[in-house]
């Protein structure tokens, strides 16, 4: 057996919610001198650059989650703030993007999944994505990890969907199939210029919890049960988060995943599998 079939075959027999659970008791301790020197052999390992950091030193973190969810300096990440592009919603690397064909998104060589399963399995919630568009980035540990908005929007609803914490790394796309349908997530769906905009955060193993700006850490009850929760779109209780606001974060890294409806957007020419991506940067175009 291959090293990376023995990696993957790993994975199928790890506890990776028992693990999880417990990476993330660990990553919210204040453990003073140990958090510290947990940090700084992090920083060496994926060689993070911390001048980008709004706290460049290790030791102002009181636990490991608030350095992995460290901000960054004020303009470090200019926003393409024209009117007719979307930007980027957070660092990391696109794994893959593309047109929704037959309700069915790459996820990489031979392997496609379902739109609607990944959206929590309701016809209403995939149709307006039909024929649209989807991208996935991937977020290493390296990456800044709070989520942005690539373009204007009203929330409307999230849905929490259950499921396994699989690594989400390229290695593991290429050979678990579904895998991102599979693995627990959060979706969030808006209302935009370009009509329904969803954006789904998908957990991975010791990925300690997912995290919105308007619900806090997302934890519905253990099981089964796919949860939902609708919001008023207009009025003073509408949560309207600005193209560049902040609109979640993941503690420990993982994949965002965007669809959008046909004709409404078309993705810039460079923007490929494997493109690095920068949080505010031009990401696609708004069709006329």
């Amino acid at each position: 057996m291959s090293l990376d079939k023995l990696k993957i075959a790993f994975q199928y027999a790890l506890p990776k919610h028992g693990i999880s659970r417990l990476v993330g008791k660990l990553a919210a301790a204040e453990a003073g001198a140990l958090t510290t020197a947990l940090i700084k052999l992090f920083i060496k390992q994926y060689k993070i650059d911390m001048t980008e950091a709004l706290h460049e030193d290790p030791a102002h973190y009181k636990t490991f989650n608030e350095f992995f969810t460290r901000p960054l300096k004020p303009g470090i990440r200019p926003l393409a703030d024209a009117s007719d592009i979307i930007a980027h919603p957070v660092d990391g690397a696109i794994s893959q993007l593309g047109d929704v064909i037959d309700g069915q998104i790459i996820q990489a060589k031979g392997h496609d999944y379902s739109l609607q399963t990944l959206l929590g399995g309701k016809e209403e919630d995939v149709a307006p994505y039909l024929g649209g568009k989807f991208a996935c980035i991937y977020l290493a540990p390296k990456d800044y990890h709070r989520i942005h908005m690539p373009i204007d929007g009203v929330l409307r609803k999230m849905i929490y969907v259950p499921g396994d914490l699989f690594s989400v790394n390229p290695l593991t796309a290429q050979n678990v199939p579904n895998l991102f349908a599979r693995n627990e997530r959060v979706v969030a769906i808006f209302d935009t210029a370009i009509g329904p905009l969803s954006m789904v955060l998908v957990g991975a193993t010791i990925v300690a919890s997912i995290e919105t700006i308007w619900a806090g850490t997302v934890t519905p009850p253990a099981g089964k049960d796919v949860f939902s929760w609708e919001y008023p779109t207009e009025g003073m209780n509408a949560i309207e988060l600005k193209k560049g606001d902040e609109m979640g974060r993941f503690k420990l890294g993982s994949t965002v995943i965007l669809a959008w409806g046909a004709n409404q957007a078309e993705f810039l020419a460079d923007q490929q599998p494997e493109t690095v991506t920068r949080m505010g940067t031009p990401f696609a175009t708004i069709s006329q």
